[in-house]
């Protein structure tokens, strides 16, 4: 496909098959590690729990992109780390055979990928910096959740409401490696994170269907009536406990489409190109055309890799306009009960609230996300609430009078803003409590932890800002790095987490 769009967006009857379509590279990958799954009750020692734990194990050893270029699964044992702590698993034949084929198929760039174009995206991504961050937690990820099927997903695994933190650092881990210089060449390691992803999305849906949604699709067209019954999954805790829910799940392809379908991740593909653009435009900060062009481009190219078919995709602002409304508002016809959404949406500011040094504006990232995203998005998630009355005139005065002061100063001085010093000293409260924390760092490579923390430390001043508006930031923040060695205590952290159970990250 060429991805040339004839029109601002998909008519609603070229989505609707995207529903019952996911990824068959990385499905028939999971279906040929899982193998069938037994009729009736599945046992605690049933070799599919041992196999996925395997193949979490395999992930560790994707360190990087160029580790992919001549990695090879092997029959036998394999371990990860030394003495009590070490994770082990074994290696069967038809699970290195998978591997080595999905490794091999799944790392290629698409011919239409325009590495000026990605190059540029990086530029803009650590230009922004901490900004960065607040347009993930304020926007991004709130609209993620406005889908309902998308929400009762993350709901069965609790993801975000007993584990939010978590979920938000699997999702960073992702965004910092393919966002960071070179994340998607040879020299990056944006490309491995995107495969592992890509690989949770199918066991999800293989845990969930009880085997691969082809199987599932041909007996529902067969004459089935699409119900998948909940499985009597063994009680667990611990690694475990995640995709023994997701198995005991149940679902309805003939309301719901598969989980984790093309539209779903279509959709969540546009969280994190096109929602951080139009937020930055509702901030005053929005960027020329041909950098937004730019960056659309950049997270279409991760699509791809991600299994995303081209002509989902958006190349403009005008298409994503377009397409996201149309997503939401099919999202929306489709009401799921009981509603999971309130509960994420509560979830997710609450870790925010957590993060925020202040009483008074411990409110922040509710009216923030009210801003960013909208009314109906809002009511979706549960955070049209009323919020202490000088919580919420403080936001508005401070936000109202900075966007006219950035108006008027930008005039003369374009790279002057107030905006952007408030929302980076926001973007450093949650990064220092949520994302770099040295007690739980994200699940990296060591060297790409190092790396992450050579660019927050490269965001502790905004060289674009005159010296007296980086003092008062460093009044709202702290003086001096913003970074706090990620990598010394990241490798034990790793090494005890290695066989813990994959996590339904989007996109």
């Amino acid at each position: 496909m060429t991805g040339t769009h004839s029109s601002p967006h998909l008519p609603a009857a070229d989505l609707a098959p995207m529903q019952h379509h996911a990824d068959p590279l990385a499905d028939e990958t999971i279906a040929k590690i899982l193998g069938p799954w037994p009729h009736g009750d599945v046992a605690a020692d049933a070799p599919q729990w041992a196999h996925i734990n395997t193949v979490n194990l395999l992930f560790s050893q994707w360190a990087d992109n160029a580790t992919l270029t001549h990695w090879q699964a092997t029959e036998g044992p394999v371990q990860v780390g030394e003495g009590d702590k070490a994770a082990k698993g074994y290696v069967t034949a038809e699970m290195a055979e998978a591997l080595n084929h999905y490794v091999q198929a799944a790392q290629v760039l698409p011919p239409w990928a325009d590495a000026r174009k990605i190059e540029r995206a990086e530029k803009l991504f650590m230009d922004h910096g901490a900004l960065s961050c607040i347009l993930l937690f304020c926007a991004s990820l709130p609209e993620c959740y406005v889908v309902p099927d998308l929400s009762s997903v993350l709901h069965t695994t609790g993801q975000l409401e007993q584990n939010t933190e978590y979920r938000i650092r699997s999702t960073a881990a992702m965004i910092f490696p393919v966002m960071l210089h070179g994340g998607l060449s040879q020299r990056g390691a944006g490309v491995a994170q995107v495969l592992k992803v890509r690989l949770i999305h199918a066991t999800v849906r293989n845990l969930i269907l009880h085997g691969s949604p082809e199987h599932a699709m041909a007996q529902w067209q067969a004459g089935g009536d699409g119900l998948v019954v909940p499985g009597v999954a063994p009680a667990g805790g611990g690694r475990s406990m995640m995709y023994q829910t997701l198995y005991a799940r149940g679902w309805n392809l003939a309301a719901k489409g598969l989980p984790c379908n093309q539209e779903e991740l279509a959709y969540t593909l546009l969280t994190f190109g096109y929602v951080f653009l139009r937020s930055l435009r509702r901030l005053g900060l929005g960027l020329p055309a041909h950098d937004e062009e730019a960056y659309l481009h950049s997270w279409n190219v991760v699509g791809h890799v991600l299994g995303i078919d081209r002509s989902l995709m958006v190349e403009t602002m005008a298409q994503g306009d377009a397409l996201m409304a149309l997503m939401q508002a099919r999202g929306r016809a489709e009401p799921v009960t009981p509603d999971p959404r309130p509960a994420l949406g509560q979830a997710l500011m609450q870790t925010m609230a957590n993060a925020l040094p202040w009483r008074i504006v411990k409110p922040f990232p509710q009216l923030m996300t009210r801003y960013l995203c909208g009314r109906e998005t809002a009511e979706d998630l549960g955070l049209n609430q009323p919020v202490p009355w000088l919580s919420a005139l403080l936001f508005w005065c401070v936000l109202l009078l900075a966007r006219a002061i950035d108006a008027v100063v930008g005039s003369l001085l374009p790279r002057f803003s107030i905006v952007r010093m408030l929302t980076r000293a926001l973007g450093y409260h949650f990064m220092s409590r949520v994302l770099m924390s040295q007690t739980r760092p994200l699940q990296l490579p060591t060297e790409l932890l190092n790396q992450v923390d050579t660019v927050v430390h490269s965001w502790s001043d905004d060289p674009d800002a005159p010296g007296w508006l980086n003092r008062i930031e460093d009044r709202l923040t702290t003086s001096g790095s913003w970074s706090r060695g990620l990598a010394s205590k990241a490798q034990s952290t790793q090494v005890g987490a290695a066989g813990q159970a994959p996590q339904a990250t989007t996109p």
